[in-house]
């Protein structure tokens, strides 16, 4: 068996493609206990999301945790799944289609837009696949995650890494390792907090919630806390907003040991005991809605909120596929593909008919197949 993954009988005349990879977080494949359990055994099998030895680790997910948490995860996700699926799956596959749309506008077919998952499908390795199969030799990666972490960026880096080193020719590459403090990525979160505003009314606190990861990742030098709390401190001062008229929370906590805090439910029990009458909440972490954007922040932790006393718990949803969305992904890919011109079509023509002409002189015995 080859080691290196290649052509069986490679054309060099072929023309050079150009690939920019999306790719999310993951959903199971239906909102029911048998999808779920392959995904969260993938999901917290990632040594980057839980970080214990295997040795500890394995036999806790799989004898106690995948035989307890995926039916009450399936409800979950039935709460919030829609007829055309999954709603983190169908935001991602739209954010696609219209990045496919814009730049192919410009590059034609020289230019490639695939989207992948971290978790179940579609997989990275396929999406790569389809990519080598183009003949893709430059690729863009762009991680649908505005703040940098290990958990979640990272991982999706080992992943391509781990597949591109089969390849017999790498592509030259390039990664897009967050934007949390990118000006339109600023502007489009202000710009929905001022739609939600205009419509009806400004609530007495904003609540910025990001989701969780463990109190010891941040410690070791993830620098995930830094990012979420300048996306904030930003999008706030765009606003013209004051300190204590917002706050910035975790949530999604899993185990036992500590998460980055204030939690999102205590913050929000406190606000309610302390005379808070109405809270606006958003998740800038989160490029699409999703499970815990839907069910966790608007649904969960708004119970919590009127149960403890509060009156007003309005959920702003993720940017998602809107224009400034889309205004945001088109600049981040477009920026990170300078000096990746689409080629000249009579530029590629010289090249093949270049390659003909040595072929014929050399009898075609021109490279490796």
């Amino acid at each position: 068996m080859a080691r290196y993954i290649g052509h069986t009988d490679y054309s060099h005349n072929t023309p050079l493609r150009t690939g920019v990879l999306l790719v999310n977080l993951g959903t199971p494949a239906e909102p029911s206990a048998k999808a779920l359990r392959p995904y969260l055994r993938q999901f917290l099998g990632d040594p980057r999301v839980i970080e214990w030895p295997a040795w500890l680790w394995k036999p806790i997910l799989n004898g106690i945790i995948l035989n307890v948490r995926p039916q009450k995860s399936a409800k979950l996700y039935a709460s919030i799944w829609t007829e055309q699926g999954s709603p983190l799956l169908v935001y991602s596959q739209r954010i696609t289609e219209q990045m496919r749309t814009a730049l192919q506008t410009e590059w034609g077919d020289a230019i490639i837009v695939e989207l992948a998952m971290r978790y179940g499908q579609p997989s990275i390795q396929k999406a790569l696949e389809t990519m080598r199969q183009a003949n893709v030799q430059r690729l863009l990666i762009l991680p649908l995650f505005p703040q940098y972490s290990a958990t979640t960026t990272a991982t999706i880096y080992d992943v391509v890494f781990d597949e591109l080193k089969r390849w017999r020719w790498m592509p030259e590459l390039r990664t897009i390792s967050g934007y949390h403090d990118h000006p339109r990525y600023v502007q489009a979160l202000a710009a929905s907090i001022r739609r939600a505003w205009e419509e009806t009314g400004r609530a007495d606190k904003l609540l910025f919630s990001f989701h969780g990861i463990p109190k010891s990742y941040f410690a070791k030098g993830d620098p995930y806390h830094c990012f979420c709390h300048k996306s904030a401190r930003l999008v706030a001062e765009e606003l013209g907003m004051a300190n204590d008229a917002y706050q910035v929370s975790f949530q999604s906590r899993f185990g036992p040991q500590e998460w980055l805090q204030p939690y999102t439910d205590k913050t929000l029990e406190a606000w309610a005991e302390q005379g808070v009458g109405s809270v606006d909440a958003i998740c800038p972490g989160f490029a699409v809605d999703c499970l815990e954007t839907l069910e966790e922040i608007a649904e969960e932790n708004r119970e919590t909120f009127l149960e403890a006393g509060g009156k007003t718990y309005r959920y702003i949803p993720c940017l998602n596929d809107s224009p400034d969305q889309m205004t945001l992904m088109i600049d981040l890919v477009t920026a990170n593909l300078g000096g990746w011109q689409p080629p000249a079509v009579d530029d590629v023509h010289r090249r093949v008919a270049a390659f003909e002409r040595i072929q014929a002189e050399t009898g075609g015995a021109v490279g490796e197949r």
